[in-house]
């Protein structure tokens, strides 16, 4: 008789392993499009900010395809405990990813309208939120791949910083449209950019708070003060690897 129950795990495994490829062929798509997004203002690149919009679509493509590969797959193997974990993580980070890509196409276009203008010099202000948020977006990934529950659990704060970083930015542009008020409409533009920096960081917070879920099993949205700041607060002695007893060796006779 067959044995079946290797052909349907290897199945499983084959099903897992191309949820996951896609997750991060999505995840490699949406941190290109947010370096070329801003990349297209400093560098004032028309032509990468329609590659940063037509780039969407492949994204768009993956986050269905993500959805569907999840639902037939929970549908099909009805995975319990830490693979259902690993299943709906993969889906809601997708969807997360996919709205880190909308902020992208949104800058995109923001400066393609600057580029038509006048350089503003103070794009610059932009540049420090924007590598905070790359940074933010490309250790979210490696916490994901490499189960690193402190790189995660970590994120939360980091996103603190860049809604400061963003109050900092949108009161230094204020005090430039009352000093060039003729530039108004594109010192807006800025200080939307800046905003949807933020808002691609509070996806990440979010990508971070899935990915401790999946790993640990612990759910740390909404905890306000309360949300630990390590594995070790979360988890407890959980979080501790056993330290195998030493044992002696008998005296010689």
């Amino acid at each position: 008789m067959a044995d079946t129950s290797r052909h349907i795990l290897g199945t499983y495994d084959a099903a897992i392993s191309a949820l996951q490829n896609d997750l991060l062929m999505m995840a490699s798509l949406c941190e290109r499009n947010l370096r070329n997004s801003l990349g297209c203002l400093l560098n004032r690149d028309e032509d990468l900010c329609n590659v940063t919009i037509a780039d969407d679509e492949e994204i768009d493509q993956l986050e269905k395809q993500v959805d569907k590969n999840g639902i037939d797959l929970l549908r099909r193997f009805q995975p319990v405990a830490s693979d259902l974990r690993h299943v709906v993580a993969a889906m809601k980070l997708s969807g997360n990813l996919e709205r880190i890509a909308d902020q992208a196409v949104n800058i995109a276009r923001k400066a393609r309208k600057l580029n038509r203008a006048p350089l503003l010099t103070e794009v610059s202000f932009l540049e420090p939120i924007y590598r905070e948020v790359t940074t933010m977006l490309s250790d979210v990934l490696h916490a994901y791949t490499e189960a690193n529950i402190d790189l995660a659990i970590g994120i939360p704060a980091r996103d603190k910083k860049l809604d400061a970083m963003n109050h900092e930015i949108t009161e230094k542009l204020t005090v430039q449209m009352t000093k060039f008020p003729d530039r108004i409409t594109e010192y807006l533009d800025l200080v939307f950019i800046a905003r949807h920096l933020e808002r691609a960081g509070d996806h990440v917070k979010n990508m971070a708070e899935d990915v401790v879920f999946a790993i640990a099993a612990e759910d740390i949205r909404h905890m306000g003060a309360l949300r630990p700041g390590s594995a070790a607060d979360l988890l407890g002695e959980k979080a501790v690897e056993p330290v195998p007893a030493r044992i002696e060796e008998p005296p010689a006779a």
